[in-house]
């Protein structure tokens, strides 16, 4: 029998679904249910597979959708992007949560890391955006 441990709460499994769906997803099958047998184990983890699956192509096909991607503390990690999107606009859409302003920016734009001085952005000098471009924001 394999049993779940009830001293974890629901919220580590939330931010593991953030991160990592299919983990924390086969966390909370485990976690949320009771006893199980190895064979009802093995199915729940192959449904719990088969789910982190299907978000990781729904990801996928939403990479190609007109949006800019966050990496770092913000609240939201893609934002809608348009004609007028810059630097400065995306990171405020995006929520950035630092504790303090960012140590580096780092803009990936096809293949290509284009790194950017936050001083820049404070002195009222902005970048614009383009689609599928990929921020990186260092603390």
């Amino acid at each position: 029998m394999i049993c779940p441990n009830p001293n974890l709460p629901l919220a580590v499994y939330y931010l593991l679904f953030r991160q990592i769906p299919l983990v924390a997803l086969a966390l909370l099958t485990f976690t949320t249910s009771s006893c199980v047998s190895k064979s009802q184990a093995k199915a729940q983890a192959r449904d719990a597979y088969i789910a982190g699956e299907q978000a990781a192509m729904t990801r996928l096909a939403k990479a190609h959708e007109s949006v800019v991607t966050f990496i770092g503390p913000v609240q939201f990690p893609t934002v809608q992007w348009n004609r007028d999107l810059t630097l400065a606009k995306a990171i405020i859409a995006a929520g950035y949560t630092g504790p303090a302003e960012p140590s580096q920016i780092m803009i990936v734009r096809n293949g290509q890391a284009i790194p950017i001085d936050p001083k820049r952005l404070l002195s009222g000098e902005d970048i614009p955006l383009l689609s599928g471009d990929l921020v990186q924001i260092a603390q």
